[in-house]
């Protein structure tokens, strides 16, 4: 996960802040080994299509091979939003259609901006991590990091 992160300068992309690492079960079989997730605020900004063509080269890097939906994968970077833009094209949906459910995505977003807000639905990323509905395992790796749902 930390190559992963290092590659976004070779992209041209640095990373202004970046949460912890999160672990939670994977899904859809908890008995494969547990998914790790993070997040990370990147700048310049290249555009969100040329964004999404930087984590897909990511992703191939190290090994990712797009098939089947929830197939076992060596990487998955997902762009969960771009500034307050609000898209729905065919190859890609902002934000997130489903980042506002997932704990493992607004734990680790409320880490580095906590009064992030949700372009369509309007609730911060701390809100949002308390009544995340998916994913609510998810928690720090190894508690160094906070959950982002206590006092700032």
């Amino acid at each position: 996960m930390e190559a992963a992160l290092r590659r976004f300068a070779d992209l041209g992309l640095t990373v202004l802040a970046r949460s912890g690492w999160w672990q939670s079960a994977a899904w859809p079989d908890p008995s494969a080994p547990a998914y790790l997730n993070g997040v990370a605020l990147l700048a310049p900004d290249p555009g969100p299509e040329d964004m999404l063509a930087a984590l897909h080269a990511i992703e191939r890097a190290f090994g990712r091979a797009r098939g089947e939906p929830n197939a076992p994968r060596t990487l998955d970077l997902d762009l969960i939003a771009h500034g307050r833009l609000v898209l729905d094209g065919p190859g890609l949906i902002l934000p997130h259609p489903r980042a506002h459910e997932r704990k493992f995505v607004m734990g680790p977003l409320a880490e580095i901006a906590p009064g992030w807000r949700h372009p369509v639905y309007g609730g911060q990323a701390r809100m949002m991590a308390a009544g995340a509905t998916v994913g609510r395992d998810a928690a720090p790796l190894g508690g160094a990091a906070s959950d982002g749902l206590g006092e700032q």
